[in-house]
């Protein structure tokens, strides 16, 4: 007999930006998950080389197997987050990175007027889909993982990035940029004009 889906849940936020290097980061700050709380980072470079950064290996292979990576590096990850002055704060191998973190964008307006239990829902994600892809270059919430993975974002809220410093190697990677060319880690980017995205995400692995 076939065994059963198992449908994973985290939850947490997740950070996008681009610089004028060309190089574009996506942090995810994980709250709740199987593995616990952690951090991951993917970074795609210039050339278009994309790098993972997990704290573990575990979170390593789960992620990698979900995403596709060129380079993965199992390092300490840390992002830190202060209320106080709105920024993320992030360190993973040779990156270093401060996100400053702004007011509700468009699409945060338009999903605060969402009832919550109906945005986190897979139905109402799935159906957000099209007008997803219509509105934001690059963007899914709902897609097939690879091997046979399906993966849902629920999104509930989102916020301008309005500035950040970001090095690699201790190189400035010069001032913050939109996330083009849209990341290539898996069926969906982040959108386009950098922010922090609350997001309940479902990984249904076979």
């Amino acid at each position: 007999m076939a065994r059963a889906a198992r449908v994973d849940v985290y939850e947490g936020a997740i950070a996008g930006a681009g610089t004028a290097s060309g190089r574009r980061l996506v942090v995810g700050r994980w709250l709740r998950s199987r593995f616990g709380a952690f951090a991951d980072v993917m970074v795609e470079d210039v050339t278009g080389r994309r790098t993972l950064f997990a704290p573990r290996p575990d979170v390593a292979d789960e992620v990698a197997a979900t995403y596709r990576f060129d380079d993965v590096l199992v390092v300490p990850v840390t992002v830190v987050t202060d209320e106080r002055t709105r920024s993320w704060r992030v360190h993973a191998g040779p990156l270093r990175a401060r996100l400053v973190v702004g007011g509700p964008t468009a699409v945060g307006r338009a999903l605060a007027a969402v009832p919550r239990p109906i945005a986190r829902s897979r139905w109402f994600v799935a159906a957000a889909d099209p007008v997803a892809r219509a509105l934001l270059p690059g963007v899914r919430t709902r897609g097939s993982a690879g091997g046979g993975r399906t993966e849902w974002y629920a999104a509930t809220g989102q916020r301008a990035v309005v500035d950040a410093e970001v090095s690699w190697d201790d190189e400035p990677c010069g001032a913050l940029r939109p996330v083009l060319p849209a990341t290539r880690f898996g069926f969906s980017s982040t959108p386009p004009r950098p922010c922090v995205t609350s997001v309940r995400t479902y990984l249904r692995v076979p």
